[in-house]
């Protein structure tokens, strides 16, 4: 107990020191234990139980993001599908999966999440994007989305899925790194760009007004109930959030140490006048998806709607949108589908809003959707898509400007290029950039 004790001591003020010379405040060394173990059992259950990776490559994939990981204590159940991790006894969380809805942090006082009904969209063998059948194979594409997946691997950049969707069809992918045309993979902020897709889709259906402001009570009276929908959804609400990944800020406290990561967000305060100042936010975007889910009737009407308007028409094969403690969506970051059905999402965009034969929003959303934004400081994002065009130089300049992106951490691209009629996905396990531009351009001079 005593060498336990001393070496407990040791950390502390390694810890302490290490955040000291950063120039990191005491909130950081008091959130680490806090957050590493709340990353730790959150990423580690659904790496091994929803995109079916071992133990080993879950936790290689995990400590890429801090040397700290490596200390966890990391426990499997692996007939209950939960990790539990704790940090030298400072803190231990577990997360637990759940068939068709994925993992979350488990938090005694919420059993929302736990109680909710769920089911799984039968496989269809239908040709893509009705089905996973892919019939249609352009062999030069193919050759060289093995070549690109070779080439990052060998410098280290570890793509694990290439996908080109040409004119409708399927017409290349690669895939590598224990990942194949099945494998649910992690979009993080990718998911926002669905999220917003979802709130199209009401505004479809006529039960919401995307100019007038959400009815959270709690912003009632103040100066954030003058924040539209559409300003939240073009990341220029406003709010204080800031999207900093250290321990103590914001989106690492809101999405490893809270069971709801919308009520956190709510409770945030104005900084700027809406439509002014473009400042991205996770902490938006699962507001977002706290009006989807008060929209559609709480907790099992947040998801059987999105089962039945969105995962189904979209006809996803691999997919699952996971919730948190509290039965509401992460949209900003915890939506895993393999490389198809992310194509699905960008084969809508283009067909401005309809895919196998259902209409899920207006065509005029898609233009709105991808349209710059009225800020001072960045307007090349729109409704949860991030643009080419709309800041003074192109976001990617050896690609068409009419493309837009959903991108997420570690480097997920999913891009859409109407001008080519043209959909790339790739997806992958990056720390640090990507040459998306020069890779996407290879790609299109390929065509």
């Amino acid at each position: 107990m005593k060498k336990i004790l001393v070496g407990l001591l040791v950390f502390l003020a390694l810890l302490l020191s290490v955040a000291f010379f950063a120039g990191f405040p005491p909130s950081y060394l008091m959130a680490a234990p806090g957050v590493a173990t709340g990353i730790g059992s959150k990423l580690l259950c659904s790496a091994r139980y929803v995109s079916g990776f071992s133990q080993q490559q879950s936790f290689d994939d995990l400590v890429q993001y801090s040397g700290i990981l490596q200390r966890l204590t990391v426990e499997y159940d692996e007939a209950q599908k939960s990790v539990t991790t704790s940090l030298f006894g400072l803190s231990e969380k577990t997360a637990s999966y759940r068939n068709n809805i994925g993992c979350a942090i488990d938090y005694s006082d919420f059993s929302q999440r736990a109680s909710l009904q769920v089911g799984r969209v039968p496989m269809s063998d239908a040709p893509w994007p009705e089905g996973d059948a892919v019939d249609f194979s352009d062999a030069d594409m193919d050759g060289l989305l093995e070549t690109l997946l070779v080439t990052d691997n060998e410098e280290g950049l570890n793509t694990r899925a290439f996908l080109v969707a040409h004119r409708g069809r399927i017409i290349a992918e690669a895939y590598g790194q224990g990942a194949d045309a099945d494998t649910p993979l992690l979009g993080w902020s990718m998911a926002k760009s669905l999220t917003a897709i979802m709130l199209a889709n009401l505004e479809y259906r006529g039960t919401l007004d995307l100019d007038a402001p959400p009815e959270f009570e709690l912003w009632q009276g103040d100066e954030r109930s003058h924040i539209r929908i559409s300003d939240m959804l073009t990341m220029t609400d406003g709010l204080a959030f800031s999207e900093e990944y250290n321990p103590g800020d914001d989106a690492t406290a809101m999405l490893f140490t809270e069971p709801s990561s919308s009520e956190f967000a709510m409770g945030k305060a104005a900084l700027q006048v809406p439509g002014s100042w473009f400042n991205y936010s996770s902490g938006t975007a699962n507001l977002l998806a706290r009006i989807y889910f008060e929209e559609a009737g709480g907790s099992q009407g947040n998801y059987d709607t999105y089962m039945e308007s969105i995962h189904q028409s979209l006809a996803f094969q691999n997919a699952i949108f996971e919730v948190d403690a509290s039965g509401v969506f992460v949209g900003s970051s915890y939506l895993y589908a393999s490389a198809r059905d992310w194509a699905r999402i960008g084969q809508l965009m283009l067909n401005g809003g309809t895919i196998n034969g259902q209409r899920i929003m207006t065509e005029d959303w898609v233009v709105r959707a991808t349209t710059p934004n009225s800020s001072e400081n960045q307007r090349a994002y729109g409704y949860q898509w991030w643009l080419n065009r709309g800041n003074e130089e192109l976001r990617w300049p050896d690609i068409p400007a009419d493309a837009y992106s959903a991108q997420g951490n570690r480097q997920q691209y999913l891009m859409v290029i109407p001008s080519l009629d043209l959909v790339i996905v790739r997806l992958g396990w990056t720390a640090g950039g990507y040459p998306v531009d020069r890779t996407f351009s290879k790609i299109i001079r390929s065509l």
